[in-house]
């Protein structure tokens, strides 16, 4: 297991109907290491710190090996590493093998694994299509928060070492799977299929 690479973005303004909301799902990848401490990399930003970020969310993962169900689902030739407001594009380290508790040296840093993504509108409207929330449920391809333990410095190439695997408890992906199960049961136009 390995980054790819590590992306940061600023706070910039979003249209979303007829209002204007921060954001900062834009993400770049950088050539260096950066600084990570308990609330994520020196650089990064969060357009709505209420809901995103956080000592829980410090850090976003997103594993490389879904970008090409995502080119041809949204038949799009380049996704770059960011698209999808990570800032880790990773490979081999997949929901269905990683578990809330799961603790890794990444760099010089370690951190904790904490809970998938559910994505907001923010998600639909960088790529311009409303129904990407739901998919990107639907796919359990979701990605996963972490929680910094012991800041350092994470960058492209850096391993990611397990110290530590949850022995019990749900997956990632089975917690993505309950909760698309929970929504559907709750939605009444899907619930009489």
């Amino acid at each position: 297991m390995k980054v790819l690479s590590v992306n940061l973005g600023p706070v910039t303004e979003v249209g979303h109907g007829t209002r204007r909301v921060p954001s900062a799902f834009i993400k770049r990848p950088v050539d260096r290491a950066i600084a990570v401490d308990s609330l994520g990399l020196a650089g990064d930003a969060q357009g709505n710190r209420e809901v995103h970020g956080g000592e829980r969310q410090a850090l976003y993962v997103y594993p490389h090996e879904h970008y090409a169900f995502w080119r041809q689902r949204l038949a799009r030739d380049q996704l770059s590493a960011g698209a999808f407001a990570e800032n880790l594009t990773t490979e081999g380290w997949l929901e269905t093998d990683t578990r809330p508790g799961d603790i890794l040296r990444i760099g010089s840093t370690e951190v904790e694994v904490t809970r998938p993504r559910f994505p907001c509108f923010k998600l639909g409207l960088a790529f311009d299509r409303p129904t990407i929330e739901r998919e990107f449920l639907e796919s359990c391809r979701t990605g996963f928060y972490l929680a910094v333990r012991e800041p350092g410095k994470i960058g492209p190439g850096d391993p990611i070492t397990p110290l530590h695997r949850a022995r019990s408890g749900l997956t990632i992906a089975e917690i993505a799977e309950e909760k698309l199960r929970a929504s559907r049961s709750s939605d009444p136009a899907e619930s009489s299929e």
